[in-house]
């Protein structure tokens, strides 16, 4: 790209979100954007467009990935996303092999389908070579896609982008911008965090919330409610192990929770993956059920059945958090972003309702933005 003014990032898992994260920055070009398009929540967020964010460093640990260039490997298996933009040129980014750690579960080693695992045989990157390859390409700010239920991976990538000096957008519902100790280590680095869990542009969780929101607005009560989902990529694939949904179900319940009138027994409400459908790839269907009670306590229900394509979902926001990143890092502002975090993610520090969390993104942007503008020669 050589854009000398780009956002440098580097990225952690190659998978079907950094596809979508990849081609959007390429689709949205300088002069699309001058056009007008369509899917962007902000077209442009201080001087930057989503074409000046760059990809510096990637790494991951599927042999498929592994020693390609970043742009060859977003459409390397398993990645099944949808491909809106093909034509990408070569990046002169390889893709390093990381550290597996918890990154992948047992069951899909096993799989024999095209959507699995496959180990590189390349050896893992020790966290010096890690942090040394973060500083050599000059990243700026670490973009975390390591699986659902990977703690040890996301946790050992946080305390990479710690000892590297860079900013870290933590994607996944391990909760790091929202522990305490994790907040306060990159509060004293001086680095920007965004996190926990990334919520999608329109997707499960911010429909589910602002149902639950609507309700009660309107003095609706909520008596019982569940959000099903099924997916045919390898983030459901993963998910089908029990045991590496303990931090999803939290982060996605909690995100209901915080915006309901009062706050639900754990029996009446039940948020989480369903399951694993092969065929339906990238797209994910969600059912969404409420119950409540209407004046008089009458009785009353919605149903709600929502399809999306689960990864240009979330680039899109993933492209509204690096660039609030920027912002910070230009203006020298570290630890958890509040304002950022609880807009764009399930489990921020601080749970705010999303009127507040846009209210306080939008005047995160303007403040940050005038500030540069006063600072600037």
């Amino acid at each position: 790209m050589n854009n000398r003014n780009a956002i440098r990032i580097a990225i952690v898992g190659v998978g079907n979100c950094a596809s979508s994260l990849i081609q959007g920055i390429h689709y949205y070009t300088r002069e699309r954007c001058r056009q007008g398009v369509s899917g962007l929540m902000h077209t442009q967020i201080g001087e930057y467009l989503p074409c000046d964010i760059e990809v510096v460093a990637a790494f991951d640990v599927d042999a498929r990935k592994v020693g390609t260039d970043v742009h060859r490997a977003i459409f390397a298996k398993p990645n099944c996303t949808k491909v809106f933009q093909s034509e990408i040129p070569d990046s002169g980014v390889t893709v390093r092999m990381g550290q597996v750690l918890d990154g992948i579960s047992e069951h899909m080693v096993a799989c024999a389908e095209d959507r699995t695992f496959v180990r590189s045989s390349a050896p893992e990157l020790s966290k010096e070579q890690i942090v040394r390859e973060l500083k050599r390409a000059g990243a700026e700010i670490l973009v975390s896609y390591v699986p659902v239920g990977s703690e040890l991976a996301a946790r050992f990538y946080a305390e990479c982008a710690l000892e590297a000096g860079v900013a870290l957008i933590n994607n996944m519902p391990v909760f790091i911008a929202s522990d305490k100790d994790f907040a306060e280590r990159f509060r004293a680095r001086n680095l920007p965090i965004i996190g926990d869990d990334i919520k999608s542009q329109l997707g499960a969780t911010i429909v589910h919330r602002v149902l639950t929101d609507l309700f009660a607005k309107r003095g609706v009560k909520v008596l019982r409610t569940y959000q099903l989902n099924t997916g045919g990529n390898t983030d459901f694939l993963n998910m089908k192990n029990p045991a590496r949904l303990v931090s999803k179900k939290t982060s996605k319940t909690e995100a209901v929770q915080a915006v309901a009138a009062k706050r639900m027994e754990d029996e009446n409400i039940h948020v989480g993956p369903s399951d694993y459908v092969p065929w339906q790839k990238d797209n994910k269907i969600c059912f969404i059920r409420m119950e409540g009670q209407l004046f008089g306590d009458v009785p009353m229900d919605i149903e709600l059945r929502l399809s999306v394509e689960d990864s240009p979902n979330s680039a899109g926001v993933a492209i509204d958090m690096i660039r609030c990143c920027k912002l910070a890092l230009l203006n020298g502002i570290g630890g958890p972003l509040e304002a950022p975090s609880a807009y764009f993610c399930k489990h921020p520090p601080k749970q705010y309702t999303d009127d507040e969390a846009y209210e306080m993104v939008e005047s995160f942007i303007r403040q940050n933005t005038a500030k540069l503008r006063v600072v600037a020669p």
